[in-house]
């Protein structure tokens, strides 16, 4: 019996608008939920925004509106780029949504009730972007470590979580679930901050409004951070839907970027264990979208957005470069040029001329009918094999790899084509032994490659004469022999048109 699958991204915050930095992290994100859709698991898939806090306050009042407008105006830039780039998102939470105030309040009460938060004032170097404290050791020349801007000096009284106290809890979930974050290096990152010694850390705020108030202590707001984790346990019902959190929660991943990891991987677990929840199932953990080895920022005005890349390479092809050329959890450095090499070779030279030459052969020697694939086709062994790399790269949530295996079928059918010819042979059984091989690993390669090029794959399934689309086929449908044969292959225009490498200079 499949499991059900719970993935979420981080929820992103409303004072920036969405870059590929974004869009690296819920193509991801929707491409296993896609791939477990198609495997056949019950699959929730959770985005949205994070409003709260500090930062919004000061934007909104420099923009003249209130928060809430702000709030309003880039939560909705954030849905119609997930839009654009055919996001299949299940839920969109926003935090600033009573059915989250009413779970953050809930959350918090409990760990409350248990005996975790106490009185106590705070003062520290706040970084307002960051919407966090840092140590004096952790900046740099005075300056936040993660912005290099200068930070300020708070002091107010505020409710602590007692975290100090979670430091062997933690030790012991992490021992007793040794894959719960990946790769490996980032766990060691995380169990290094554990065992470094932790201290309480403030949960609210006196000094803004903008916020989810304290049900215990008016005047109150929680941080946001402690809020906008929250999200993740609401969104499947935590505090109003027993059932529905009982079936979800168990399997939740959650997709984050390396700069909030100590949240994401210390607190967060922390915090579920003193609100008396198991903490998240996965923490799948990557680097950042580099662009001239620097990290995006509005300051350093090296921010791409999707849409342009978008009307340059299709939607497809801008989410198969993000899943194929960026392995998740390591850095990567995104280049136009690069993303134009990997387009051309992988899918105006490998796909896309793997159908334009199946279809045209078929329509010139087989009456443009697809014949049948041979079962003991030499193509039969490297699908098996695709097959399963395929389906352990999703499993392992590293889409990079999966893309690769999907692809090494690709580069086996277009050199089985180059080794017969069938465009010189007469037409009859030979050739039809040719094409109908061919035709199986378009088939199949329709399946495989969903999740990652939803549109392009449908419209192969459609070309080469199947009804339905590859979805209802589902992973189960990829095993060799699948293609029926006499179904009418058609040609159509080509599917990715090569593009011209940009000139330097």
């Amino acid at each position: 019996m499949s499991e059900p699958f719970y993935i979420t991204t981080p929820i992103y915050y409303v004072n920036d608008v969405p870059h590929i930095g974004h869009a690296y992290t819920t193509v991801t994100a929707d491409a296993l939920a896609r791939w477990h859709r198609l495997a056949g698991d019950p699959t929730f898939f959770l985005t949205g925004t994070d409003e709260h806090g500090l930062k919004i306050q000061r934007s909104a009042e420099a923009n003249g509106i209130t928060p809430l407008e702000q709030a309003d105006q880039t939560s909705a830039r954030f849905k119609e780029v997930w839009e654009l780039l055919n996001i299949s998102n299940d839920d969109f939470i926003r935090t600033t949504e009573p059915r989250h105030i009413g779970s953050v309040q809930k959350f918090m009460q409990a760990i409350f009730d248990n005996g975790w938060i106490r009185k106590g004032s705070y003062s520290g170097h706040y970084c307002v972007p960051c919407e966090a404290y840092f140590n004096e050791a952790d900046l740099v020349d005075g300056n936040c470590p993660i912005h290099g801007r200068p930070v300020e000096w708070f002091e107010e009284d505020n409710w602590f979580f007692e975290l100090s106290k979670f430091e062997q809890p933690l030790l012991d979930w992490y021992a007793a679930n040794p894959d719960c974050v990946q790769p490996e290096g980032k766990r060691n990152e995380a169990l290094g901050i554990i065992k470094q010694g932790l201290e309480d850390v403030s949960v609210s705020r006196t000094s803004i409004s903008w916020g989810v108030p304290v049900p215990w202590d008016e005047g109150h707001v929680f941080y946001v951070w402690y809020d906008a984790l929250i999200n993740y346990a609401t969104a499947v019902g935590y505090g109003d839907d027993p059932e529905r959190f009982a079936e979800w929660w168990p399997q939740v991943r959650h997709l984050l970027g390396k700069d909030i990891l100590r949240f994401h991987c210390v607190y967060w677990p922390a915090m579920c264990l003193a609100a008396g929840i198991e903490p998240p199932k996965k923490l799948a953990v990557h680097g950042f979208l580099l662009v001239g080895g620097e990290k995006m920022s509005k300051t350093s005005l090296n921010q791409i957005f999707p849409a342009d890349l978008v009307s340059d390479f299709g939607v497809d092809g801008f989410r198969y470069h993000f899943l194929r050329d960026n392995p998740f959890g390591p850095d990567g450095d995104f280049s136009y040029e690069s993303m134009v090499t990997r387009y051309n070779a992988d899918l105006a030279n490998n796909l896309g001329n793997l159908l334009s030459r199946v279809a045209t052969v078929v329509e010139k020697k087989c009456e443009g009918v697809g014949p049948a694939p041979a079962v003991d086709s030499p193509l039969a062994a490297i699908a098996a094999q695709s097959l399963t790399d395929t389906i352990a790269g999703w499993n392992n949530m590293t889409p990079s790899i999966a893309l690769e295996a999907t692809w090494r079928l690709v580069g086996a059918a277009n050199a089985h084509l180059e080794a017969n010819e069938p465009w010189k042979m007469e037409p009859g059984p030979a050739v039809d032994a040719v094409m109908g091989d061919a035709l199986e690993v378009l088939r199949i390669v329709a399946i495989l490659a969903t999740p990652a090029m939803p549109v392009t794959c449908a419209e192969i399934w459609k070309r080469i004469g199947l009804s339905g689309s590859p979805v209802d086929a589902g992973v189960a449908g990829a095993a060799w022999g699948g293609y029926p044969g006499g179904r009418p292959v058609v040609k159509g225009d080509g599917l990715f048109p090569r593009m011209a490498k940009p000139s330097v200079g």
